[in-house]
């Protein structure tokens, strides 16, 4: 379990396939704090560390987790948002995040609103229902706060969803999301109360 409060960036600094993708990922935690099997959030993933040195952990991907995240991401020199697991009495800034990837947003655009940023994003259809003005989301990893949603038909009659978010110079500066720009594919994960009624929903709609 996480908050979505990113406390340092990670680079990739090896990528091994296996039978899985094992990554070994430069950060700057204390690591002889961090057991082996503990989690860490990578940039939204939640992931396992199998070994570590003294700057650097271990994790190993499946191929269901590299399907279900941003392409691109997992590569030598790639940056990672990085959040070890919350512990019980820790302060929770940001909002409850499993580290479960529900689908993968595409950049709109990124203009400055005074000293932060807005930036803007296309969601796939199954997520455009979950998404809600001043709910909460995970980009990447991190919390954030929905401005708007705008449903609207595109070019093909089916319906697009637009969703926009702020960010403030802090989280631009110490998160990946000071380098993202129109075109970029984000991790994205909605919020777990939305992902429940969802499933409520469903299932009462299966019954009748």
């Amino acid at each position: 379990m996480f908050t979505g409060i990113i406390t340092d960036i990670g680079t990739i600094r090896s990528v091994e396939q296996r039978g899985d993708l094992r990554l070994t990922i430069g950060c700057g935690f204390a690591m002889e704090g961090v057991a082996i099997g503990a989690s860490i959030a990578c940039s939204g993933a939640c992931l396992t560390v199998v070994s570590k040195t003294a700057d650097s952990f271990t994790v190993d991907i499946s191929a269901e987790s590299i399907a279900c995240t941003a392409p691109d991401l997992w590569r030598v020199g790639g940056k990672v948002n990085l959040e070890r697991a919350l512990k019980v009495g820790d302060e929770l800034g940001g909002h409850i995040v499993t580290g479960h990837v529900d689908g993968i947003g595409t950049v709109l655009g990124v203009c400055a609103e005074g000293d932060s940023h807005r930036i803007g994003f296309e969601v796939p259809p199954a997520l455009a229902p979950l998404i809600a003005p001043k709910g909460s989301i995970t980009i990447d990893g991190v919390s954030l706060t929905v401005n708007d949603v705008k449903d609207a038909i595109g070019a093909d009659g089916t319906t697009v969803t637009h969703f926009s978010v702020n960010i403030i110079p802090h989280t631009w500066n110490v998160t990946t999301l000071g380098t993202l720009a129109a075109g970029r594919k984000v991790n994205l994960e909605i919020d777990t109360l939305a992902r429940y009624l969802a499933r409520m929903q469903a299932y009462a709609g299966s019954t009748r």
